[in-house]
């Protein structure tokens, strides 16, 4: 009984506040997915990755994410990105976004670069009442809506540090059901920031910050702690503002092969219906041309 509560409560708020885009801790892994103008910038890498997200373990129905990426390098200076996500919310909502990600690099200087980007695709989203007993209700029924996804960004960087301004969607959208609005696609903003300090040449530490501002919702923010140990294994920590703590895994199987893992502790009322969230990552990098020894102590970030 309390978790069909929670349901519903978390189904009121998605319907009647502007949508979120889907959020996973370890973003930082993939930041094409909030800013389009992030670059690997090693031009013989070709990096693929999966995400899995399982949030509010306990609670049927809860949200379950799912990501595939990869980042291509064309030259020295053009980069792409390709995306595909999706995001389920208590069997009834199902989201798929599929985007294209073009970023061009500037040097500023020897070691100060600045990338613009691109990113355009479709939002397709999906209520499916069903298996529902709401049916009946005219404003619970079936309905489905596929929009142009077009976002931008700068992001600004060097070996030690990084800041990024992005929106990801650009064009805001409605859909609607008998006159009344299931879904708000709302314009997203994200400030990122982070700072790479070597403490010896063993151990490396990165805190760094990601605001997310939606227009109609309160302004949100996660804080993160990484350190990284002979550029092999990671441990982290992160606080998301008035949401959740998290703790962060990652260990580097192979030069080439990374597995990750998150968990996060709602400090949030949600905290008395859940188990927490469970959030798995793997990428691997592809040396396309054999010149990773160039790239002997890849950027952490």
């Amino acid at each position: 009984m309390r978790s069909l509560i929670v349901i519903i409560v978390l189904f009121l708020g998605f319907v009647s506040q502007a949508q979120q885009n889907p959020h996973y801790t370890q973003y930082m892994y993939n930041m094409n997915v909030v800013n389009p103008a992030y670059m690997i910038n090693e031009p013989s890498i070709i990096e693929v990755g999966t995400l899995y997200r399982s949030q509010w373990v306990g609670i049927k129905g809860a949200p379950k994410t799912g990501n595939v990426f990869a980042n291509i390098p064309l030259n020295d200076k053009i980069e792409l990105s390709v995306n595909y996500l999706n995001d389920r919310i208590g069997g009834v909502v199902n989201q798929d976004l599929f985007n294209i990600d073009f970023a061009y690099r500037i040097n500023l200087t020897d070691d100060l670069n600045l990338s613009f980007g691109l990113k355009a695709g479709i939002d397709n989203l999906r209520f499916d009442f069903s298996g529902t007993n709401v049916t009946s209700d005219d404003f619970f029924q079936n309905t489905s809506k596929t929009v142009l996804n077009i976002g931008a960004g700068a992001f600004l960087f060097k070996e030690e540090f990084y800041v990024g301004l992005s929106s990801p969607n650009l064009i805001p959208s409605d859909l609607d059901a008998n006159n009344g609005v299931l879904y708000q696609n709302a314009i997203h903003v994200f400030l990122i920031g982070g700072y790479v300090f070597n403490l010896n040449d063993d151990f490396k530490l990165k805190p760094s910050t990601v605001v997310k501002m939606v227009s109609g919702s309160p302004i949100s923010f996660d804080i993160s702690a990484n350190a990284l140990y002979l550029d092999r294994f990671e441990l982290g920590v992160s606080y998301r503002y008035q949401d959740a703590v998290t703790a962060l895994a990652g260990f580097k199987i192979t030069p080439d092969l990374r597995l990750g893992y998150a968990y996060d502790f709602n400090t949030s009322a949600l905290n008395d219906f859940n188990n927490g969230s469970h959030e798995f990552m793997l990428t691997y990098r592809f040396d396309v041309l054999g010149l990773s020894k160039k790239y002997s102590s890849p950027r952490f970030y």
